[in-house]
């Protein structure tokens, strides 16, 4: 049995349709639940226990990109190093077959008990009141949106909320620079406690402040890690080694264990799993959860922080001004050179 969703792109129904006629044509069983993000395949892989997930999707690429995401059972991450290598090598293998055969498919709506869980991590009444900018960037959050809305007590201005796999107000990139204006500039226009900006497969979600100020998602890590460990200290924390002395220090001093990871959502999960860790982040805005089947959100993040604003009485600005100032960063910084092989 295999759950398979899909992202906006306009090359993902034909990508769905070829996968899924070759896995009937292998005597899968396959769960259909259309257009979502890619948590809600970790979060449908295991809701329905099906054997694996696939998730079509290019993420934060341009509209022209497209390629699949595979887990296994419990949602548990397939790299090459635990089988992706035999599947490109059956797939290097595999002759192709004209197969216009029915393909038998079973749709599958999970997006309210998705919901439910998402929202099971804080207490919808400790969000209140507030006013948050949300940017789906044309891409997979919005529905999503306006199905979490119903259920909470806050002000909501959506931006970009439609989906659209042309894309047509930039790639859903929030973070690249010339991405983060419009959320920033609406964050501002409507006086806003937060904004929140997604990727195409919102499985990563990107902060700004009642100023509009974008936040690395480095003091995202340790803000994450605080409102776990206030609510119970002596737990795990992994994350990953680019930027590391903020989390340490707030882990550490909230009576936690610090764990250094990997980059990459293989490593991670695995890592946590290990440790029983109760949260793993990632400075590139991947934030995990051990009661998400160790998997990675983009919406329980802006949950947790919104809770963390109201229970604190200050903005979010105040929340990580002494983090910047005891540990600035100068975000990623990349350079293109004329002979790469040789540098390395």
């Amino acid at each position: 049995t295999i759950v398979i969703g899909y992202d906006v792109r306009p090359s993902s129904i034909d990508i769905f349709n070829a996968l899924s006629q070759g896995l009937a044509s292998r005597n899968c069983k396959i769960f259909n639940i259309e257009l979502c993000g890619t948590e809600e395949i970790y979060f449908a892989t295991n809701f329905l226990n099906t054997d694996a997930g696939i998730m079509i999707t290019a993420s934060h690429n341009p509209s022209d990109y497209n390629g699949l995401k595979i887990v296994g059972s419990k949602a548990k991450p397939i790299s090459m190093d635990s089988g992706l290598d035999e599947i490109m090598s059956l797939t290097e293998k595999a002759v192709y077959v004209d197969n216009n055969e029915f393909v038998e498919l079973t749709k599958k709506d999970i997006r309210s008990d998705y919901i439910n869980k998402v929202l099971s991590f804080v207490d919808i009444n400790k969000i209140n009141p507030l006013k948050v900018v949300f940017n789906a960037g044309n891409g997979c959050a919005g529905p999503v949106i306006n199905d979490m809305q119903k259920l909470l007590p806050i002000d909501c201005i959506k931006i970009n909320n439609e989906p659209d796999g042309s894309f047509p107000n930039g790639i859903p990139n929030p973070l690249l620079l010339e991405n983060r204006q419009v959320t920033s500039d609406a964050v501002i226009a409507n006086n806003a406690d937060l904004g929140i900006a997604w990727d195409g497969d919102f499985d990563r979600c990107f902060f700004f402040d009642e100023k509009g100020t974008y936040i690395e998602g480095y003091y995202i890590v340790g803000l994450l890690a605080e409102a776990f460990l206030q609510k119970q200290s002596g737990q795990a924390v992994v994350h990953d080694p680019r930027l590391t002395w903020n989390t340490q220090a707030i882990v550490t001093d909230l009576g936690g264990t610090a764990v250094m990871s990997k980059t990459g959502h293989a490593f991670i999960k695995e890592r946590m799993r290990l440790e029983d860790a109760v949260y793993g982040g990632e400075m590139s805005a991947h934030h995990y959860f051990r009661d998400f089947a160790y998997c990675d959100s983009g919406m329980i993040p802006w949950l947790l922080i919104a809770e963390l604003v109201v229970k604190k009485g200050q903005p979010l600005s105040a929340l990580v001004s002494e983090m910047i100032e005891r540990y600035p960063v100068s975000g990623e910084i990349n350079r293109t050179v004329n002979n790469p092989e040789g540098i390395i």
